[in-house]
């Protein structure tokens, strides 16, 4: 029986009682819902449905309740049902009831969790979109990992979801990346705001072969000017190119790369300015344009169009926001880092300025991450040999492996900062939570291997009342991963997949030292061991399913 049957069948019993006429209650009934007790004693599932209605009904809470529990109890599939504190109704799932949901797990495969919730929504979320400058760093790895487990987790609750990075190749940084990669070709130091690393010489190194390739010019013999304008252009395509490898390499895999030139060249950007003008939010000062976002909340008004005549930065987001609603996206995601939490005042503004609404689950919706610090042996690991000053995503990739990196990004909420600790994390310990949870899998396949060595199967003999209550006590836990995966993606929060798997990794690991699927010695296969097949395998599913949202091998070996 799984929880949301078990809600249903409460919902039944309380509009039985009021057609009974055993309590009094005028208009609609709240939906029931069911909740694991913090405390397993006290039975399988959960409800506070008579303390919220007992008031209305004119009733105290604990007499309410058991009025409910009477005919709770007399559900079929349902052991045992008790009334604590001050009406919370308690059930106890007899272990038949229990264990059906084995074969609805193993049954329902990997649609198992899966929903329409989030049916209709076209979503564009935009993560990572680092300049193109250098290579990503620790920061960027984090929001990779968690953009894209979030993108699995809103299509697995049935989203349209874009995946998108913003290809920023409009500005001042631009400027900065092609002067140093020309002072390093012309063996010069890189110039005060300029970008240093071994990266910059292996890229100027690769420009100039690019070049002299194609049957073009040496650029490092070129005059400065058009020697900067050839280290621009080749220059950014190539550390493109890397970061989308790095990506790639790291299971992130981006449905649209967008550039922020093209708002600019294609009138975009005037586009929207005029579209603001119409609707009474711009105006004019000191020679600059300017947007009155402090009338939507924001703590200053913006400038858009600088004194110069040049766009500020702000004028691209308004033109980008534009875009993507004009694309059909009725919510945009953005995922910024720790240094953009300034942004969101501006953004939610510029939202409402354009007639949206902003927030979670809203047109316009803003998460901000936090830091990650890296340490070995108790120290902080602060330089890339490659990058210099940073570490970066491929220093962590090889100091860790990709699921272990991706788990270890995910598994805390992004808005608390995060420290990375390498000897854990690349351990092959229970104190490793990603090879924890990896490790429950491969054994829930070592246990289907032993199963056929011994000549257990699964079949139609399925029969649930030879199940006991170490059965039922994981059967509970593999119960809540839809509720998990609804809440995961409610809450735009990934971390509480990770925290759930390793609650289903404890709970397996338990069963497993308290039960048998195979038979001692020459003792016969029984039902018994079948059945218990059904719940190792419907183990092996959910943890399966977790980790496929987080962009995570589920291994069958380790």
């Amino acid at each position: 029986m799984t929880p949301e049957e078990l809600a249903k069948l409460i919902d039944d019993a309380l509009h039985a009682a009021r057609d009974a006429g055993e309590f009094s209650l005028d208009g609609d009934l709240p939906p029931v819902k069911v909740e694991r007790p913090r405390n397993r004693a006290h039975g399988d599932w959960a409800s506070n449905i008579a303390m919220q209605l007992a008031r209305r009904a004119g009733m105290d809470p604990r007499t309410f309740a058991t009025l409910l529990a009477e005919r709770i109890a007399r559900i079929p599939g349902v052991g045992s049902v008790d009334v604590a504190g001050p009406g919370f109704i308690n059930i106890r799932l007899a272990a038949s009831a229990a264990g059906e949901l084995a074969r609805t797990i193993v049954t329902e495969g990997d649609a198992y969790g899966r929903s329409q919730a989030a049916a209709g929504h076209k979503v564009n979320l935009e993560y990572v979109s680092a300049n193109p400058t250098g290579p990503l760093h620790i920061g960027h790895a984090r929001w990779a990992a968690v953009g894209d487990a979030l993108a699995r987790i809103l299509s697995f609750v049935g989203a349209d979801v874009t995946r998108e990075y913003y290809f920023n190749d409009h500005g001042n940084q631009i400027d900065h990346f092609a002067q140093s990669l020309m002072a390093r070709s012309k063996g010069r130091e890189v110039p005060e705001n300029g970008y240093g690393g071994t990266y910059i010489t292996e890229i100027a190194d690769d420009v100039i072969a690019q070049a002299v390739s194609a049957g073009d010019a040496d650029p490092s013999t070129l005059p400065d000017e058009e020697a900067q304008e050839v280290f621009r252009a080749r220059g950014v395509n190539l550390m493109f190119d890397q970061i989308k490898e790095s990506l790639e390499n790291f299971n992130v895999i981006f449905d649209v790369f967008f550039h922020e030139q093209t708002l600019h060249e294609s009138g975009q950007v005037a586009d929207a300015i005029a579209q603001l003008r119409e609707r009474g939010h711009i105006y004019d000062k000191d020679g600059a344009v300017w947007l009155r976002s402090t009338d939507f909340g924001d703590d200053k008004d913006r400038v858009i169009i600088k004194s110069d005549g040049d766009a500020a930065y702000f004028a691209a987001d308004l033109a980008y926001y534009v875009n993507k609603r004009q694309r059909g996206f009725d919510q945009a995601i953005y995922l910024l880092g720790a240094d953009h939490h300034g942004y969101i005042g501006r953004m939610y503004a510029l939202a409402q300025a354009f007639g949206d609404t902003a927030g979670t689950g809203k047109n316009l919706e803003i998460l901000i991450g936090q830091l990650v610090n890296v340490v070995r042996s108790g120290k902080p690991v602060r330089m890339s040999k490659r990058a210099g000053t940073v570490v970066t995503l491929e220093d962590l990739v090889e100091a860790v492996g990709v699921d272990a990196a991706r788990y270890s990004l995910e598994r805390a909420s992004v808005d608390t900062p995060l420290e990375l600790d390498l000897d854990i994390v690349a351990s092959h310990t229970n104190e490793n939570p990603v090879y924890y949870v990896q490790y429950a899998h491969a054994r829930t396949a070592s246990v289907d291997r032993n199963a056929a060595e011994h000549g257990v199967k699964r079949d139609d003999a399925f029969d649930p009342e030879t199940l006991d209550q170490a059965d039922t006590d994981l059967l509970g836990v593999l119960a809540q991963f839809p509720d998990v995966v609804a809440l995961a993606a409610a809450e735009r929060a990934p971390h509480r997949m990770a925290r759930y798997l390793e609650q289903v990794a404890s709970a397996y690991h338990t069963w497993y030292g308290k039960t048998r699927v195979t038979p001692r010695a020459d003792d016969p296969v029984t039902d018994q061991h079948r059945t218990r097949l059904w719940v190792n395998d419907a183990a092996a599913q959910v943890l399966r399913n977790g980790l496929g949202l987080l962009g995570v091998s589920a291994p069958t070996r380790m």
